[in-house]
């Protein structure tokens, strides 16, 4: 959080009882463009749906027909499908609306002089915000003190270069849908809604659409097929029967008959309910969608790529020890006697943000504290920063002291030591000092210091006259239950890769510590950088851990992966894992310690950071996946008699031909319907569903390996369907009677 200057005592936020009327003067903080879906959508989508429109077609050509028992009959039955059809898509956008208030980002506001946490869709004018580095800006503001504070306006202006921004006039405006980049500040809101920048040149990300996942895409082909046999089989069922009784409208009521059995409209009904009430059920959890279609790929998952700070470990750091250069000794950081080692901890509290909210620099900041020159650092003036940047990074800050003017940097070791021009033998030391640090499963980092003669500074932070100071060992612990949930995810069948940015060493001990299967190799971030696109999609497959990782080697690794046919997902939670997360198929933000732009780009928010989570929704994407084919496979068992028993006998020209009509498919409707989407949803999951490998890479669930059971249940319903149809029509029963009994059976 920035620091608080001692004017803004005197801006207090909105006060509570200000708030209802600006809310009826302004409204809730959304774009209005953005259509919500009511009861009257639901109602329309139905009667727009072609089974919906054949329905009415029949029930006008009874009446037509002066069969008025049967239209009414079939009005009745009508009026009971589109009740459930309703009903169903009610329930799943309710389910909806839920998860979108679950997915509503936050945003931390001073109201009666009071920090709270509100809803980003509750802001107002005159909302006094807390900004810091990944925030996403959610409504046009004013700042009003801002510490190192650049911002990402690409969605605006269309420049990807941070700008600068500051309280002066002319950089002191902040837009909705930009990033923060660095820094942190206090802001006022000045405009929400559609008033903003942003909605006023029509750029809500709300009204964007995700594209059709593959099972979406496979539905949709596999209807828009049954739908032109329907269509097809009517005009074939309607010249058969006008050709034997030359009666117009019976003989169209027959086709219909056969083209409502053909059209499968039970399948996208099914995939939309499971999808929602799937993620309404996870979201209650903790476990946060952002699209229900999310889920379908959840169960596929076949690599898991982990981030390891704030993932794998508490992201709860402390410094362990510091090494002093000059002095060549090893200490603990509260020793307060060795100037050494205070000198160090100052240098490093130099090159951190006056306000640290990163568990590195608060736990540089908290071991500085300790020591005993804790007081000299306040009195400094920052004067100049080099933000974190570089391949490995570092950053510096410039101060004015009452010894001149002074430069502090900190970052990775082999950057520092680099940059400090040690002769090679003690070079040669210092590496040696980093690797057993490291091979203790410590984050290191290097110190280094510098003085300038005046406030002439160069281009690039490399190019000060650097001196080195030493390193700093931090500790971040594992999680408790991460061995374990590691074990969970190996007996799934899904592969483990640990991509991190630090050194090996420091990665193999976690590894080690937590169970992580990592092999004898691993490929640093330059060298996947250099790795020719054919080459590291081999490597991929064998290489289980990535270190000295940066953002477009953590991109490169994920698309490879990709590449090679496999369902990818991605952990992350700063800034710089927001590419990785949006390439991967489900990208995995922490949303605890997450920041609002590593959430905004994943598809799945742990809002506890537990990594158990992840196994939960991996186990709740295979069972709704198991279950949607149980449903699809139920479906098309039950269409292939109805279609057969409707078309056969006409064909072979039976005594009775059209033993069904309209008004009996449209009851099979009623039964096929909520069966179908309400009780398979709710099956139970199979006790052994997480120690299977995951389904392979495209598998179409409409492929005739999948539906070889549907169709032969389909064609043994329907053997024995014709066969009671034969048996009592060569008996001399009526029609009524025939009837009854093959519709019965049916239902049963």
């Amino acid at each position: 959080m920035p620091a608080q200057p001692p004017d803004l005592v005197f801006y207090s936020g909105l006060k509570k009882s200000e708030i209802q009327p600006l809310l009826k003067q302004f409204g809730k903080n959304v774009f209005g463009a953005v259509k919500k879906r009511g009861f009257l959508m639901a109602v329309w989508n139905v009667f727009k749906e072609p089974m919906f429109l054949m329905l009415v077609f029949a029930a006008t050509l009874y009446f037509v027909l002066g069969e008025s028992d049967e239209g009414l009959l079939m009005l009745t039955a009508m009026c009971f499908v589109v009740a459930i059809s309703i009903y169903q898509e009610t329930k799943s956008n309710r389910a909806l609306e839920a998860l979108k208030e679950f997915t509503q980002a936050r945003i931390t506001v001073i109201r009666d002089q009071q920090e709270e946490m509100i809803l980003i869709g509750d802001l107002l004018p005159g909302d006094l915000m807390i900004l810091t580095e990944g925030d996403k800006i959610p409504a046009d503001a004013v700042i009003l003190h801002s510490n190192d504070l650049t911002v990402n306006e690409s969605v605006i202006t269309g420049e990807s270069f941070p700008a600068e921004k500051n309280p002066q006039p002319g950089s002191n405006q902040l837009f909705q849908g930009t990033l923060i980049d660095s820094g942190s500040c206090y802001a006022r809101v000045s405009l929400t809604g559609n008033s903003t920048v942003l909605g006023k040149i029509g750029k809500s990300l709300s009204e964007q659409t995700a594209p059709k996942t593959a099972l979406q895409k496979q539905i949709g082909y596999f209807v828009k097929w049954l739908t032109a046999f329907g269509v097809t089989a009517f005009a074939i069922i309607w010249l058969i029967n006008y050709m034997h009784n030359r009666d117009v409208f019976q003989s169209l009521l027959l086709g219909l008959t056969l083209a409502m059995s053909a059209i499968p409209e039970e399948i996208p009904v099914a995939f939309a309910a499971f999808m929602a009430l799937g993620a309404a059920k996870m979201a209650k959890l903790g476990i946060i969608t952002r699209e229900a279609q999310t889920i379908e790929n959840l169960g596929a998952v076949s690599v898991i790529c982990l981030d390891k700070t704030g993932t794998i470990t508490k992201n709860k750091m402390e410094v362990k020890a510091v090494y002093d250069f000059e002095t060549a000794r090893m200490a603990d950081p509260a020793d307060r006697s060795d100037d050494g080692i205070n000198r160090v901890l100052l240098f490093a509290r130099m090159a951190s943000e006056k306000d640290p909210f990163d568990a590195m620099e608060k736990a540089i900041n908290e071991a500085y504290q300790k020591q005993g020159e804790a007081g000299y650092y306040e009195k400094m003036k920052f004067i100049h920063e080099y933000p974190l940047g570089g391949i490995p990074p570092m950053m510096t800050h410039v101060y004015e002291t009452d010894k001149g003017i002074w430069v502090a940097g900190k970052g990775a070791p082999e950057r520092i030591l680099r940059i400090c021009k040690l002769e090679a033998d003690t070079l040669g030391r210092q590496e040696k000092i980093v690797s057993d640090m490291a091979s203790s499963g410590f984050r290191v980092l290097g110190i280094c210091s510098a003085i300038v003669p005046s406030e002439k500074y160069p281009e690039k932070q490399d190019d000060f006259n650097w001196k080195f100071e030493g390193f700093l060992s931090l500790y971040d612990p594992p999680k408790e239950n991460v061995r374990d949930v590691f074990e969970k995810w190996y007996q799934a069948g899904i592969s483990i890769k640990l991509i991190t940015g630090d050194f090996p060493a420091t990665a193999l001990h976690i590894a080690k510590t937590t169970g992580l299967r990592y092999g004898r190799d691993y490929l640093t971030g330059e060298q996947v950088m250099n790795l020719p696109e054919e080459n590291l999609m081999k490597r991929v497959s064998d290489v289980h851990m990535y270190v000295r990782m940066f953002p477009q080697a953590k991109l490169k690794v994920v698309n490879a992966l990709k590449a090679n046919q496999q369902i990818v997902a991605m952990t992350g939670d700063g800034v710089n894992d927001a590419p990785a997360l949006k390439s991967a198929d489900i990208g995995i933000a922490m949303g605890s310690k997450g920041t609002e732009v590593a959430k905004e780009a994943a598809d799945l928010v742990i809002t506890d950071d537990d990594l158990d989570k992840i196994t939960d929704s991996i186990t709740e994407g295979r069972k709704i996946y198991a279950n949607f084919k149980k449903a699809v496979r139920y479906i098309i068992s039950i269409h292939i008699p109805i279609i057969l028993t409707a078309s056969l006998p006409l064909i072979f020209g039976w005594q009775y031909p059209n033993v069904f009509t309209p008004v009996h498919v449209i009851f099979l409707e009623l039964i096929m319907g909520p069966t179908c989407s309400v009780f398979f949803e709710r099956e139970p999951v199979e006790h052994d569903i997480m120690l299977s490998k995951p389904r392979p890479y495209g598998q179409n669930i409409f492929s005739g390996k999948e539906l070889r059971m549907s169709i032969l249940q389909g064609l043994v319903i329907s053997a024995g369907l014709l066969s009671l149809y034969f048996y009592f029509m060569q008996h001399g029963y009526e029609l009524k009677y025939v009837r009854t009994v093959v519709f019965n059976t049916l239902i049963l």
